[in-house]
């Protein structure tokens, strides 16, 4: 892997308010009708007392956390695309409700030259600085040619 402007150490954020509608245009395209997500009454029984996120929407928020990283810091080399490869050690922490505001933190964390991976570590966390998900991010970087 060639070197490339994305260094160890860079990072980029991205912060969002989840709404109803993005909870519910999720839903749509996935088909993830859970009534953890889009039923109000049965949320209000549970510990929960009200509707939370989709875990997989979280996803992707870390995925537009990764677009803007390759944006900010453009490749230097255009023999090379970085393409995800996956998502490592997701884990949902804590519940993300509607109306809370949810920041990613998207960090390089190592290299591998010989399998041309980069590594990084995601963080989100909600309004009150509660840590609410957090993953490895793997970039393959293809060649060109």
């Amino acid at each position: 892997m060639e070197q490339q402007s994305i260094t160890i150490g860079c990072s980029v954020s991205f912060s969002k308010t989840v709404s109803e509608s993005d909870i519910y245009l999720f839903a749509g395209i996935t088909g993830d009708l859970s009534p953890n997500h889009v039923n109000r009454e049965f949320m209000k029984q549970t510990p929960y007392g009200r509707r939370i996120a989709h875990g997989s929407l979280l996803v992707g928020y870390m995925s537009t956390a990764s677009s803007l990283l390759l944006q900010q810091y453009p490749a230097t080399d255009n023999d090379m695309t970085p393409v995800s490869l996956g998502y490592d050690h997701v884990r949902f922490l804590k519940p993300v409700f509607i109306s809370d505001t949810i920041t990613v933190k998207y960090t390089v964390e190592e290299f591998d030259n010989e399998r041309s991976r980069s590594l990084s570590n995601i963080e989100i966390t909600n309004q009150n600085d509660e840590i609410v998900a957090v993953a490895k991010h793997i970039l393959k970087w293809v060649s060109n040619s």
